[in-house]
């Protein structure tokens, strides 16, 4: 049952003003996505202090490994929340218990099978990652020591979003800017004090994730959540597992796809003369346009909750209010950042990198795809929305178009045709389309419901 003050927080979203709640839990998603791009920043810019930026290229050669852990978070936490939000706004609390209890154990089980698997094909993953002789070994220093933080991670980005399914917007928050303050505090004590360099980024990486992870856990212990993460409510029957993978998986499959396309990326970078210094600079890039993304990502997520409350309540204009105002400010809070990126680019570019042509490729890099990062703004409440509503085929169809069908084939393309840089415009060819894609699905998505019937858990 719910107590009297997760109650008034779910309550909000039928009474609220649209924008007052769009807002009001955007901000601490906003916030929560800021501190995440900060942690991720901070490991370059500590490395970056060394003046090595063989540290800086093992770290880019790194993240797309890592980022598998915070994909599969993704996928219980964006398929629990779609999940969890629909049945709230049912009113089925039951199912809601269910589903996120469903979700922490399966953060456990799968976390812990995919650390065992990486550490068993170190070595190959290492090669696999595309990294080179001079980076192979500081790479592998780096995977060995952070894949250990695999169920932290998952466990901290599922709850993160869960968490909001309440209305606990700042709760949800507080988890994430816990553990990446402790990882920024740590990193440089371990990468600079210490002088551990990779090995320390990871240590940090891995105790930020761990504290993270518990903070979501004592969540679940204080008595004031209508949800569970105890075993007695974990349960795979009346379709909860389907329904939070059918969802989950679109979110999932972008971040992993993000990974693949960074790895081709980064494989044809290391072709060319002065490989790992292009790869350098485009993992610095990669950082800044991380920026852009985790704004939209940070308005998209936030929103869902409502968005699934709606739609499980069938409030069709709340709904389609709700979706206008958070794509207009998603669209101008991205631009803006964009904006300044574009114009600063060299002086940010320069906090992390020294070697000369790792700092032009980063600068050339960051300005191409900035130009059209702030459509992520648009893309991300799309995608977040055909989520929250249930439309698991079309949110997957969206990821894949974007970062796999369009992309990946576009990166050999023009680089055939305009050589390095038509590597790095495959991106702003797949933002522009996949962004028309989404829209289109959307709206038909919308123009189709019938709101006057119950809402359907699995559609």
């Amino acid at each position: 049952m719910h107590n009297s003050k997760t109650g008034s927080s779910i309550d909000s979203f039928k009474t609220e003003r649209v924008s007052k709640i769009v807002i009001g839990n955007s901000i601490p998603a906003l916030i929560a996505m800021i501190m995440v791009m900060v942690y991720n920043l901070a490991d370059t810019f500590f490395l970056g202090l060394t003046h090595n930026d063989l540290q800086v290229t093992a770290v880019s050669f790194a993240t797309p490994l890592f980022m598998i852990f915070m994909s599969l978070g993704t996928l219980f936490g964006v398929g629990g929340t779609s999940v969890i939000s629909r049945a709230l706004g049912a009113g089925d609390t039951e199912r809601a218990k269910k589903t996120s209890s469903f979700c922490f154990w399966a953060c456990v089980a799968v976390g812990a099978l995919f650390m065992v698997l990486l550490w068993g094909f170190l070595d190959k993953v290492t090669v696999m990652l595309g990294a080179g002789d001079e980076s192979a070994g500081l790479t592998k220093e780096y995977l060995r020591i952070a894949i250990g933080c695999g169920i932290f991670s998952m466990i901290s980005n599922c709850f993160s979003s869960i968490v909001r399914t309440e209305g606990e917007a700042m709760k949800a928050m507080t988890g994430t800017l816990i553990g990446n303050l402790i990882n920024m505090i740590l990193d440089p004590v371990f990468i600079l004090g210490f002088k551990w360099g990779v090995a320390g980024a990871a240590i940090a990486t891995v105790i930020g994730n761990g504290v993270a992870a518990l903070y979501y856990i004592l969540y679940f212990f204080n008595g004031k959540t209508a949800l569970s993460i105890h075993p007695r409510h974990f349960s795979v029957k009346n379709g909860i597992p389907g329904g939070v993978i059918a969802v989950g998986v679109s979110a999932s499959l972008a971040n992993l796809l993000v990974s693949v396309s960074t790895i081709v990326v980064n494989a044809q970078l290391a072709k060319y003369d002065g490989g790992d210094m292009l790869v350098a600079g485009y993992g610095v890039t990669a950082k800044i346009i991380m920026i852009v993304t985790l704004i939209g990502i940070g308005i998209g997520s936030g929103v869902q909750p409502f968005i699934g409350y709606c739609w499980g309540a069938r409030q069709k204009d709340r709904l389609t209010e709700g979706i206008r105002f958070s794509a207009l400010f998603g669209v101008v809070f991205c631009f803006a950042v964009s904006a300044l990126c574009f114009i600063f680019a060299e002086p940010i570019v320069k906090v992390f990198l020294t070697d000369v042509t790792a700092l032009d490729a980063g600068v050339r890099f960051s300005r191409i795809l900035l130009s059209t990062a702030w459509l992520i703004g648009a893309f991300a409440i799309c995608q977040n929305t055909l989520q929250a509503i249930g439309a698991a085929a079309d949110a997957l169809l969206a990821s894949v178009f974007r970062q796999g069908i369009i992309f990946i084939p576009a990166v050999f393309i023009m680089q055939a045709l305009i050589g390095l840089n038509g590597l790095i415009w495959a991106q702003p060819v797949a933002d522009i389309l996949s962004l028309a894609l989404v829209i289109l699905m959307l709206a038909r998505r919308i123009r189709k419901a019938d709101f006057t019937a119950a809402e359907t858990v699995n559609e």
